[in-house]
C-alpha cells in the first residue's frame, strides 16, 4: 500500500469538472491542453482519479465497469492524474494510457513465477530505505508515493511504511552511505522522489553534498510525464543548485503520453544541464509492437530525451497478463534495429535478483 504524501500542504483540490476532462480525453495524442508553469502540482494531484468508475466515465466507457473491473479488491488503488487522463482515447477500451492505470480482474490471477518480491529489493536493504544492488551505486527509497499507480508497477508490494530512507530526516540513510566510500552514485527512487516537496528534496541533497565521495545524483521519476507540473520553478532552481552531473530518468512507454506539456517539462529540465533517459517495460497490448516501440523512441528523441532501457516486465504478483515472452521480446528488438538509429535502441534487459548487473536479453 502506499504512503499518503505528507508534504503536500493543506492546499484545496483543485476544480476540474468531468465534462471539461471528458471534452479533453477526445483530443489527439500530443495536443498540449495544459501550461505547467501555470498550474499548482500539488492541488492537481490531490484532483487526482481514485475510482475506477469515475475513470471508466471519463473515457466514455461507464458501460464496461461490470464487465472489466475486478469484483474484489487487488489491494493495490488506483490513482491516475486527471491530465494524464485527458491523453486517452475517448471510447477505446484497449487505449494504452488506460491500460497502464486500470485495475483488472486478471491481477487477482494467482501465477506461478510471480511473486511479491520479483527483483530481490528485500534482500538488497542495507539500512532504512537503502538498496546497494550493483557496484558503486546505492538506490534511496525516497518516499512511497507516486503520482500515478501504474498496475505492472514491481514495487506494488514494497512494505513502504517501514522501509522508507527520509525516516528521521534521512538519518540512517545519510549515515550509511557516509561509511561506505564504494558508493560514487545515489540513484533517488520510490515511489517517486519528485512526490517529496522540494524543501524536503534540498534537505536530503544537502545531506549528500557532505559526503565527499558522492560524484553523480540520478533521479527515477514518472511525475515529468504523467504530472508535468511538477517541473516548477522551485524545482528547477533546485537542480540548478546541486553540486553533481544529474541524470533524470524519465519513465514513458507509449508515445500517446508525450504531449506538449510533457516535451516543455523535459525542455525545462534539461536547462539544468540534466542528462535525460528514458526506461520503458515492455507491456502486452500497450507497447508489444515494431511501431509502438518506433514512435516511443521517435517521440522520446523530439524531447531531448534518450531510450536507456527496455525492461522486460518483473514478474510481480498481480501483472502476469502484461508478460511478453523472451522470444517476442527479442525479434521485436532485432526488427526495431532495422527501423531505428543505433543512439534510439534503448537496451533489452531484465533484472533478476541477486545479479550484479541488469541481463541484457
Amino acid at each position: 500500500m502506499r504512503l499518503k504524501l505528507k508534504d503536500m500542504g493543506k492546499i484545496e483540490a483543485a476544480i476540474v469538472t468531468g465534462n471539461t476532462l471528458a471534452a479533453h480525453a477526445g483530443q489527439a495524442p500530443g495536443s498540449g491542453i495544459r501550461d505547467p508553469q501555470n498550474q499548482d502540482w500539488r492541488r492537481l494531484w490531490r484532483d487526482s482519479v481514485t475510482d475506477p468508475r469515475e475513470l471508466l466515465t471519463l473515457v466514455g466507457l461507464e458501460n464496461l465497469a461490470e464487465s472489466i473491473l475486478p469484483r474484489l479488491d487487488t489491494g493495490f488503488a488506483l490513482r491516475v492524474p486527471r491530465g494524464f487522463v485527458a491523453r486517452m482515447r475517448h471510447g477505446d477500451a484497449r487505449d494504452p494510457l488506460l491500460l497502464q492505470v486500470l485495475p483488472q480482474a486478471a491481477e487477482l490471477d494467482d501465477v506461478a513465477g510471480f511473486g511479491f518480491d520479483a527483483v530481490g529489493d528485500l534482500d538488497a536493504l542495507t539500512a532504512t530505505g537503502v538498496l546497494h544492488k550493483y557496484n558503486g551505486r546505492a538506490l534511496l527509497v525516497a518516499i512511497g508515493s507516486c503520482a500515478v499507480n501504474c498496475r505492472y508497477c514491481f514495487r506494488r508490494h514494497f512494505p513502504y511504511a517501514e522501509e522508507t530512507a527520509a525516516a528521521n530526516h534521512w538519518r540512517e540513510a545519510i549515515e550509511h552511505l557516509r561509511t561506505d566510500d564504494s558508493v560514487e552514485e545515489v540513484i533517488l527512487s520510490g515511489g517517486d522522489p519528485l512526490s517529496l516537496s522540494t524543501a524536503k528534496l534540498a534537505e536530503l541533497t544537502s545531506a549528500l553534498a557532505a559526503i565527499p565521495h558522492i560524484r553523480r545524483l540520478r533521479i527515477h521519476t514518472r511525475l515529468p510525464v504523467v504530472l508535468p507540473e511538477r517541473i516548477d520553478a522551485e524545482l528547477i532552481a533546485w537542480l540548478r543548485g546541486l553540486p553533481w552531473p544529474v541524470a533524470v530518468v524519465l519513465h514513458a512507454n507509449h508515445s500517446n503520453e508525450l504531449d506538449a506539456s510533457v516535451t516543455a517539462a523535459c525542455a525545462r529540465l534539461r536547462a539544468t544541464g540534466a542528462a535525460l533517459l528514458n526506461q520503458s517495460v515492455l507491456l502486452r497490448g500497450i507497447n508489444d509492437s515494431v511501431d509502438a516501440l518506433a514512435a516511443l523512441s521517435k517521440n522520446l528523441f523530439e524531447c531531448g530525451v534518450l531510450p536507456y532501457y527496455l525492461h522486460q516486465l518483473d514478474r510481480v504478483a498481480g501483472t502476469a497478463h502484461f508478460a511478453v515472452d523472451d522470444a517476442a521480446a527479442r525479434a521485436l528488438v532485432e526488427a526495431l534495429r532495422v527501423q531505428l538509429p543505433g543512439y534510439l535502441l534503448p537496451r533489452l534487459v531484465r533484472e533478476i535478483a541477486g545479479e550484479s548487473h541488469k541481463t541484457p536479453l
